[in-house]
């Protein structure tokens, strides 16, 4: 099994990409060890050192390290975690992680969900990381970063130079983009 690793633009984090499906649907994304129980996988990666944060997409693993941790040091760990978890043919989730808000019949909810992910959504995965919608009030359009996006220096500029003016743009009721 050959894992390739990619930088991100979050100098904290790292994504590992297993070369194989990891989340057949959705994403999974665990702030700490005690958010993973369901999750062999996450769990197994967070038994290392240094471990701070575990995000599950698609194809794709991102691990969040601790400030004072070196990636020389915990990159090869990783790298075995990933790689022994997958050679023992375990799960990656053993129970739905992935939530789901209902669906709303608002037409602009409708199209800032769309907006989101056909042109967000691709960008932010290719750099670890995924954007949710959380809601939308009083113009106010309401995103959750995870993966690499989440703590990353450049996630306020994302949000509002890229996000917030597309979703301005296509959508005249948006009047800001505000992290949650």
């Amino acid at each position: 099994m050959f894992i390739q690793t990619e930088a991100t633009p979050n100098p904290a984090t790292l994504k590992f990409i297993p070369g194989r499906d990891v989340m057949p649907a959705g994403t999974a994304d665990f702030r700490d060890a005690s958010a993973a129980t369901n999750s062999p996988l996450a769990t197994r990666i967070f038994s290392l050192d240094d471990v701070k944060a575990v995000f599950l997409g698609s194809d794709f693993i991102t691990v969040t390290k601790h400030d004072a941790a070196d990636w020389q040091v915990l990159k090869p760990a990783v790298l075995g975690a990933v790689m022994e978890h997958f050679t023992a043919g375990l799960p990656v989730i053993e129970t739905s992680a992935v939530s789901t808000d209902a669906e709303s019949n608002d037409p602009i909810v409708v199209q800032i969900k769309e907006l989101i992910e056909t042109r967000v959504r691709p960008a932010v995965a290719a750099d670890g990381g995924d954007i949710v919608y959380r809601g939308f009030e009083d113009g106010v359009v309401l995103l959750e970063m995870q993966g690499s996006c989440s703590g990353c220096p450049s996630s306020t500029a994302t949000l509002k130079h890229g996000i917030e003016n597309m979703l301005k743009h296509f959508v005249p009721e948006v009047q800001s983009v505000r992290a949650v």
